[in-house]
C-alpha cells in the first residue's frame, strides 16, 4: 500500500526541536507519525535505537508513552505531544490490539523488541494483571498514564510550554500541530484534517507506508543497536 510517493520538490522542514508523540497506543500514533512525514519531518514510529531517536525529527509510539520523563531529561527541549481518545472507542481497540500483540509479548518468549515489552509491562500491567484485556483495567491504565503525563508536564509554566494535547478528531486539530511544532502553516493548508490510518482491525499501516523520509525503528549507528542506558 502506498499512500504518497516523494518528489525532489516535496518541501522539507526542520524544526527546531525534537517532537515525541507520547499518546497510547490506539490514540492515533500512526495518523500523527504519518501527517509529520507529509509535512517533511523525519519520522521514526517506535525508536529501538540511539541512532533512531537521534535522526528523526519525531518519534512516536513505544517506547515514548512510557519514557518521556526520561527523553525529556535526555532532550530538554524537545517537544511533547499527548493524544487523547475516548474511553468507550479506545477500549475495545486496545483489546483487539492486545489480542494480537500477547503472544508476542510473553517476557521471556515473546519474540517483540525488549523495550516493546518493557514500555507495555510498564504502562499496561501485563505481567502482572490477571487479565491485562480486561475493560476496566485498560480504562485504569489509561487514566493513570493521562494523569501522570498532565501532572508532569504541569509542574512549571516553562514545561506547560513545551506540552499539546490533542483529540485528533476534533477541527484543527491538524493546524494545532503544525503551530506547535513550527511548521509553516501553508505545509498543511492543503490538508483538512488528519489521515485516518489503521482502522478496525488494521494494525499494519505504518509498515505498509511508503516514504523517504521514515526512520527505521531499529536503525544501527555508531553503537550499533544500543539504545540509551536510562532506567524507567
Amino acid at each position: 500500500m502506498n499512500y504518497h510517493q516523494p518528489t525532489s520538490t516535496d518541501r522539507q522542514v526542520r524544526p527546531a526541536s525534537k517532537t515525541f508523540i507520547i499518546g497510547l497506543p490506539r490514540t492515533g500514533t500512526t495518523s500523527v507519525s504519518v501527517a509529520m512525514l507529509d509535512m517533511g519531518l523525519k519520522v521514526a514510529h517506535q525508536a529501538f535505537t540511539k541512532q533512531a531517536v537521534m535522526l528523526a525529527d519525531a518519534v512516536s509510539d513505544a517506547p515514548c508513552f512510557s519514557d518521556y520523563r526520561q527523553l525529556h531529561r535526555l532532550y530538554p527541549d524537545a517537544k511533547f505531544v499527548y493524544l487523547d481518545r475516548p474511553l468507550d472507542a479506545w477500549v475495545p481497540s486496545m483489546q483487539m490490539l492486545l489480542g494480537r500483540m500477547l503472544v508476542h509479548l510473553d517476557e521471556r518468549l515473546g519474540r517483540f523488541h525488549p523495550l516493546l515489552k518493557r514500555s507495555f509491562g510498564h504502562t499496561f500491567g501485563i505481567y502482572r494483571a490477571a487479565n491485562p484485556m480486561d475493560a476496566e483495567h485498560l480504562k485504569t491504565c489509561y487514566l493513570a498514564h493521562k494523569q501522570q503525563v498532565f501532572d508532569y508536564f504541569y509542574q512549571n509554566q516553562a514545561m506547560t510550554q513545551q506540552f499539546l494535547s490533542l483529540q485528533l478528531d476534533q477541527p484543527q486539530s491538524l493546524s494545532q500541530l503544525a503551530n506547535f511544532i513550527g511548521v509553516d502553516p501553508l505545509v498543511v493548508s492543503h490538508q483538512q484534517a488528519f489521515p485516518h490510518l489503521n482502522r478496525g482491525r488494521n494494525v499494519a499501516s505504518w509498515d505498509e507506508y511508503k516514504h523517504e523520509l521514515k526512520i527505521s525503528s531499529n536503525l544501527a549507528g555508531p553503537e550499533n543497536r544500543k539504545y540509551f542506558n536510562y532506567k524507567i
